[in-house]
């Protein structure tokens, strides 16, 4: 990271991995010296279970059936990835570690260590926390949303700007919506060797599309009538128009 970023009232960290559950597309699963990439392969139950659909011919299937019960056989791997194209995409890797048991020609694997890592560090999570918690109530809207806010409204997000310390804003040459959630929306600010996040929080969390719409039209108006910060996005491409 360029700079560092500013993580305020946030998801915590189990919701934030049972979010990175919810909408990985793909999962990486390293076992007994092997490691597959598997693709739309896994669907995740209430408690954090993975659910593992492979061919009966398997190796990851043989392997679970090898392997001691109860001893950590498999490390899985899933990766947050920023819908709207940035530099430094991976917003997140999940690592879940544990062992794999075979039902009904699926494998389940329970996790008996859950690890996030995000830019600001890496956090071991317990596991009744991960096992009880919830993916946020947008996650699996996110994506759509971020990039229909990126495309079809960059004046919106350029007036969230007003919203940032002028001081971070210094030499910015690009701001998309990197990451949404029930707790607020957070903008990348890049800048031409470098990039850093700021985090604006909502005045309350929003659990569905209709109280974020709502949540966003704040954000926007306390932008409006913040008359004395400096529109510095539109100073530095009028500078860059002379």
């Amino acid at each position: 990271m360029g700079d560092s970023q500013t993580w305020t009232a946030g998801p915590g960290t189990a919701e934030r991995a049972r979010s990175v559950l919810a909408t990985a597309w793909s999962c990486t699963v390293t076992a007994h010296g092997g490691r597959d990439e598997l693709v739309g392969a896994h669907t995740v139950t209430d408690d954090g279970r993975v659910i593992l659909q492979v061919p009966e011919d398997s190796a990851l299937l043989t392997a679970a059936i090898c392997a001691p019960r109860g001893e950590p056989c498999a490390v899985l791997e899933f990766a947050d990835v920023a819908p709207v194209p940035v530099r430094s995409r991976i917003r997140a890797r999940l690592w879940l570690a544990g062992w794999f048991a075979p039902e009904d020609g699926r494998l389940v694997f329970r996790a008996t260590r859950v690890v996030l890592r995000r830019p600001s560090g890496a956090e071991t999570v317990g596991l009744d926390e991960y096992a009880a918690a919830a993916p946020d109530p947008l996650a699996t809207a996110e994506a759509r949303l971020l990039t229909h806010l990126a495309d079809a409204h960059p004046d919106a997000v350029e007036r969230l700007t007003r919203l940032v310390r002028p001081e971070s804003l210094h030499a910015t040459t690009r701001v998309v919506p990197l990451a949404l959630d029930r707790h607020g929306l957070t903008l990348r600010i890049e800048r031409t060797r470098a990039h850093g996040d700021v985090r604006l929080t909502f005045h309350r969390p929003a659990d569905d599309l209709a109280q974020l719409t709502e949540r966003i039209h704040v954000l926007l108006a306390q932008a409006a009538a913040t008359a004395t910060c400096p529109r510095a996005l539109q100073r530095q491409r009028a500078d860059g128009d002379r």
